[in-house]
């Protein structure tokens, strides 16, 4: 009998149900019909085009950005029997030459490379004389100029469909709005194919943000019941990425730094340190992270504010592939604004591209100050309608509105008196009657606003200030170093035409308080797996990982563990059940497993 999309997903992956969405992408692509398909990280976007290539008759190209992601994508489908390759420049050349005759005499049906390789002359007249059936794009969004993360070499890529104008292609993105999705779509197969957007919900994880006053504080906070958990911190710069890395790791916990200015060698000893190891923290800027397949990434946090919401999305989308709980924390300050607007700034020459570049990053900025459900306002963006989730920092603990006229007038009037001239923090001393010698050589001592706002502290100005800044009532001015001017919302709010509303900002936003370091490796000893049986699981996994250089999800995600540690097969018949357990993987890694769980049973 033929196999069909079920039996596959069935007989070489070891799954009993496709995913939401999944089935109806891969029946389009064996039909012939092109697809642009958006699916949430975790939705299973790998399998959708790894179906398909399997069950048609021909060779499929899988074009991907990252040296990485096609080593993890390759490794995974070698551990379920599936023969695929990639040619890359990290492979010696011989064994670029028997991966590419591999694929030429029909051994190996998939085969991935880089858009740079792929679209080189050499090789597009190489692949002419073989029966292409299917190009698949993965992280199609880096096509799009209207998207973020472009890269010029995948553009290349809209000459394939002239040129092999009988392949079916697809394409897969978890971030893309709609103009985005249009124009991905009208550079790989214009007017000819469908466009499938699954959703962008990600209910598995909790969202939070909050205005930065301590990170250090801030983040031990957030990380005090993840001590035995894998996770990444987001930062600015490579400089805040080896201090933050230092610090965690003087408090007891592992973490690594990761980012662009380290040794090639170096990162990448970080990267299979980090994918094939539990309970490690990498510190990165946002050089890591895309293509990066760990399932059990349990925790995502910013200490800087992302670029756009699409990066945000992008970047949160790491935890929880898995589609267990997971969680997320945001951190910015007036700081980051600032440098996210002069990054914009000096982005090249083209104005419209700037200007789109700060409408999302005012869009993040907005979302940063929700009011309503976090969740929500994210997927407004996406032009996705929920309800509240629930599950947010905004619907645990609802933030209160108060009416902040008078005080974002005191703001207003400083700014306009010392004329539009001076950054959030000389603005603050004057409010606050601050007597520095800034102060008292430009005479501001003596404008009316001196001192009027001296009842509250300098944090609590400073968060003010930034919701002025997310709500469009003030604007920072990057050619003018950073000074505050007022917009025109805050001129009819100083000339008493418009109320301001504002999240009242908590004791705790502006109080300093320090976590000991004792404390803190305390929070770190403390372990929240009380399932004895899962940790031995994990532990003979990671053996089995090291020992064939793959990331641990490779031999057996997370979830199979759980139900094997749960459901506790005592035969190979029992455990070929548990989802995720494929017939190559059962004949792999059958008999180690169930001897853990037996030696487990006996005490």
């Amino acid at each position: 009998m033929k196999p069909t999309a079920k039996s596959v997903l069935h007989d070489i992956f070891g799954y009993h149900e496709f995913r939401p969405g999944q089935e109806q992408i891969i029946e389009r692509l064996l039909g012939g019909h092109h697809v642009l398909a958006v699916m949430p990280t975790g939705g299973g976007k790998s399998i959708c085009y790894q179906i398909p290539a399997i069950l048609c008759d021909g060779i499929s190209v899988v074009i991907s950005p990252l040296v990485a992601l096609m080593d993890d994508q390759v490794a995974a489908l070698q551990a379920n029997g599936v023969n695929a390759v990639s040619i890359h420049s990290g492979m010696t050349r011989d064994d670029q030459v028997d991966a590419w005759q591999a694929v030429r005499n029909g051994t190996a049906k998939i085969i991935y490379m880089s858009p740079e390789r792929l679209m080189s002359a050499r090789m597009l007249e190489a692949l002419s004389s073989l029966n292409v059936c299917q190009f698949v794009v993965d992280e199609a969004h880096c096509i799009s100029k209207w998207g973020t993360n472009f890269r010029p070499e995948y553009e290349m890529l809209s000459e394939l469909k002239q040129r092999f104008p009988l392949c079916t292609f697809g394409a897969f993105t978890a971030t893309a709005d709609e103009a985005t999705r249009a124009d991905i779509a009208g550079k790989l197969f214009p007017g000819d194919g469908d466009i499938i957007v699954q959703g962008f919900d990600r209910p598995n994880l909790k969202l939070g943000v909050a205005n930065k006053n301590n990170w250090k504080r801030q983040l031990l906070s957030f990380l005090e019941d993840k001590g035995d958990q894998s996770g990444i911190i987001y930062c600015l710069s490579r400089k805040y990425t080896e201090e933050v890395a230092e610090f965690l790791n003087e408090e007891g916990m592992t973490a690594i730094a990761y980012h662009a200015g380290q040794d090639a060698v170096l990162r990448k000893a970080n990267q299979d340190r980090f994918m094939s190891e539990s309970a490690v923290t990498m510190v990165a800027t946002i050089a890591f992270g895309m293509g990066i397949d760990k399932p059990d990434i349990r925790y995502v946090a910013h200490l800087n504010l992302p670029s756009s919401v699409e990066a945000y999305y992008q970047e949160i989308g790491r935890a929880g592939r898995d589609g267990t709980a997971a969680e997320t924390m945001m951190l910015y300050g007036l700081d980051d604004i600032r440098m996210r607007r002069m990054f914009i700034d000096q982005d090249g020459e083209d104005d419209g591209h700037k200007l789109r570049e700060h409408k999302r990053l005012d869009s993040l900025l907005a979302y940063c100050e929700a009011s309503q459900c976090r969740r929500k306002t994210l997927l407004a963006y996406f032009d996705e309608q929920i309800e509240a989730c629930g599950n947010c920092d905004t619907c645990i603990t609802p933030p209160v509105r108060v009416d902040g006229t008078q005080h974002a007038q005191m703001i207003l009037s400083a700014i306009y008196r010392t004329g539009q001239y001076f950054g959030a923090a000389h603005i603050i001393d004057v409010v606050r009657g601050s007597q520095n010698q800034k102060i008292l050589e430009r005479g501001h001592d003596s404008l009316p606003t001196f001192g009027v706002g001296k009842d509250h502290s300098k944090q609590y100005w400073q968060a003010f200030i930034r919701q002025m800044v997310a709500g469009g009532i003030l604007t920072i001015n990057i050619q003018k170093f950073g000074c505050l001017e007022i917009s025109a919302a805050g001129r009819e709010i100083l000339t008493g035409n418009r109320n301001f509303e504002f999240r009242e900002i908590p004791a705790d936003a502006v109080r300093e308080r320090r976590q000991s370091k004792k404390a803190a490796r305390a929070m770190v000893a403390h372990s929240s797996e009380d399932d004895g049986l899962l940790a031995q699981l994990k532990a003979r996994r990671l053996e089995l990982a090291k020992a064939k250089k793959v990331p641990a999800y490779v031999v057996f995600p997370d979830n199979t563990l759980i139900e094997m540690a749960s459901k506790k097969p005592a035969n190979l018949d029992a455990l070929a059940m548990v989802s995720g357990v494929g017939p190559k993987k059962l004949e792999d890694y059958g008999e180690t497993f169930l001897s853990v769980i037996n030696d487990a049973a006996m005490g």
